[in-house]
């Protein structure tokens, strides 16, 4: 089973919804035959609560069913932040635009249609699951190593996910309103992402009192999702940037800082509460550690590692 490209990885979970007692029996046989461990439902409301309970790998969702549809059950689970992760491949017999349309605008990655080939699905299946786990093991190294990434749906604007830092910064940054319940991206930033396709985007900074979070376009080259970075700047986290890069103390980190920003020693001294005597006796500590003589060259190189980290 281990060389069939068509065999299941490991422990994945399919969900098949299909109110069609035959149409169910015979993916259920093919997707078993293949190893995957496979679940079913018959309406959209059982497809639903077993998608929250047994988070399975993907969902083969029937397009056409009473009472609920899959455009309608596809919507729900990506409302959920419990299940808006689940690639969803939809299965119809309809061929029009409009129904092929509404599948992907419902939130479906995918759709083939009936009646069913079963290697046809199986490929999909695997095709998909494949980039569903990328994504996912990227997403647990950005979380790992404290970034601060969200992506989008750039048709709707609808965060797909985002890092925990992400959330936290954002909701520093915007009010309740703006960026409601953590899942809608806020206007003032989709209103920047209008523009990416007319040039190279600049970056988009919001300002909050001594605070910055500036806003980069990481990769908009999938329709599907749009991948932005979070920085922040201010004035202590810089001065904490000096202090690890040069082993400084935070006063003469603080010094150096203002250095940086083009003020007086007499200036620094008034923004620190100290005497210009003793903000220089400060620099010419900073000299020695940064192995420089003159106040250009400590600012210069500062600066320089201050504009890598960004």
């Amino acid at each position: 089973m281990t060389n069939n490209p068509l065999s299941a990885p490991q422990s994945a979970l399919i969900l098949i919804v299909d109110d069609v007692l035959d149409n169910l029996a015979v993916l259920h046989d093919a997707l078993d035959e293949s190893g995957y461990t496979v679940l079913v439902a018959g309406n959209g409301v059982t497809a639903i609560q077993i998608a929250k309970d047994a988070q399975p790998d993907l969902i083969l969702l029937d397009a056409i069913m009473p009472e609920m549809d899959g455009f309608e059950v596809c919507s729900k689970l990506k409302a959920d932040v419990n299940t808006s992760h689940i690639p969803v491949i939809f299965m119809t017999g309809l061929t029009e635009v409009e129904h092929v349309a509404a599948a992907f605008s419902a939130g479906g990655i995918d759709y083939v249609v009936k009646p069913i080939r079963p290697k046809e699905v199986l490929a999909r299946i695997v095709a998909h699951m494949n980039t569903a786990k990328m994504v996912t093991q990227a997403r647990s190294a950005l979380d790992a190593f404290g970034q601060a990434v969200f992506a989008i749906t750039p048709k709707n604007g609808k965060i797909v996910w985002q890092t925990p830092l992400a959330k936290a910064l954002m909701s520093t940054y915007f009010d309740q309103k703006d960026y409601v319940d953590g899942k809608a991206t806020p206007q003032s930033v989709l209103r920047w992402l209008d523009q990416a396709d007319d040039a190279e985007l600049v970056s988009f900074k919001v300002i909050k009192d001594n605070r910055r979070l500036i806003f980069s376009l990481a990769d908009h080259s999938n329709d599907e999702q749009w991948v932005i970075l979070l920085r922040e700047e201010s004035d202590a986290v810089q001065i904490e940037m000096l202090m690890t890069t040069f082993h400084l103390t935070k006063r003469e980190s603080e010094v150096l800082y203002w250095a940086i920003k083009g003020k007086t020693n007499r200036d620094i001294g008034d923004i620190l509460g100290s005497s210009y005597r003793t903000v220089d006796k400060h620099l010419q500590h900073v000299f020695e550690k940064l192995g420089v003589e003159t106040r250009t060259a400590a600012a210069s190189l500062a600066a320089s590692k201050l504009r890598a980290f960004r």
